[in-house]
């Protein structure tokens, strides 16, 4: 077996110390194929936390094996799409804790190659994440907003100076704010499922012409969670971020100050993030917006 490893996914795994998991990755796909009976086929490029290859399932049905990177708990994610059972997320087929392995529903594109128009890809972003939602209670297994907000304002502040402050501090207070807010802000009586990481690259086309969701963080927060990724998408577009965030409250009826609370906290951490790993046009952008809007 051939197995290529994007770049991105090579860049982040050995950014974090975990060479000799890319030697050991083409043995724990040709297990899992043994184990499934999967024929493996190509790699997928565009992530960076897993290695995502195209297989077929022994009576033909394509399907997506995806395989976690070291420090990548794909647990929440299966608790998720089980949630979800196909509605607003790609069906999950099978599972493998033990080796950080999900078997995924195939998909088609993805919403940015087949939508030209952003403020059309954001409506229906918007509409499949609708879909997805769901009450959950306390009881599910899934990280609350709550905690995600306290992890986040844990890990800004260093990961922004190993990443060689890439933006103002005001920007940084800000988001810190931000997540403070919606920290407090957290009710486990109205929390649903949400997906975390809401954009184009992650809606792909389902064989109805509907849209699907892939790579779910899997929360139980309030929806605005979801929504603010949706403001934070297409960093540079030059379009009002306050116009979209107002469109998108009247279109779900969400809290608009809730929505920009989590585009601010997305637009930041992902920035920060995608410096410290070289991921780039995209952090540079990001940020670049971020401090404009603090200033």
């Amino acid at each position: 077996m051939n197995l290529v490893i994007p770049d991105q996914v090579r860049r982040t795994v050995i950014a974090d110390g975990n060479e000799s998991w890319l030697d050991e990755l083409p043995g724990v796909v040709d297990s899992l194929a043994q184990d499934w009976s999967l024929t493996i086929g190509p790699s997928l490029a565009g992530g960076h936390v897993a290695l995502v290859v195209e297989v077929t399932l022994v009576d033909g049905t394509p399907a997506v094996l995806k395989i976690g990177v070291p420090g990548r708990d794909v647990g929440p994610e299966a608790m998720a799409l089980r949630l979800a059972n196909g509605g607003g997320c790609a069906e999950l087929l099978g599972e493998d804790l033990s080796r950080q392995a999900l078997l995924l529903e195939r998909l088609g594109a993805p919403m940015q190659d087949l939508v030209a128009d952003p403020a059309s890809r954001h409506d229906l972003l918007c509409d499949v994440a609708v879909r997805l939602w769901r009450p959950i209670g306390p009881d599910v297994d899934l990280p609350s907003g709550a905690t995600l907000a306290e992890q986040y304002a844990d890990r800004l502040p260093t990961l922004w100076e190993r990443a060689g402050r890439p933006c103002s501090p005001a920007t940084v207070a800000d988001a810190l704010d931000c997540l403070k807010r919606r920290r407090l802000a957290h009710d486990d009586r109205t929390a649903v499922l949400v997906h975390g990481d809401i954009h184009e690259l992650n809606a792909l086309q389902a064989s109805d012409g509907s849209y699907k969701l892939i790579d779910p963080l899997g929360l139980r927060a309030e929806p605005a969670c979801d929504l603010g990724t949706i403001v934070r998408c297409n960093p540079g577009l030059g379009d009002d971020l306050r116009v979209r965030t107002e469109r998108l409250a009247s279109r779900t009826g969400v809290d608009a100050t809730a929505i920009w609370d989590w585009g601010t906290i997305h637009r930041v951490l992902s920035g920060v993030y995608a410096c410290s790993i070289g991921f780039q046009p995209f952090g540079d952008l990001l940020l670049a917006e971020a401090d404009r809007l603090t200033g």
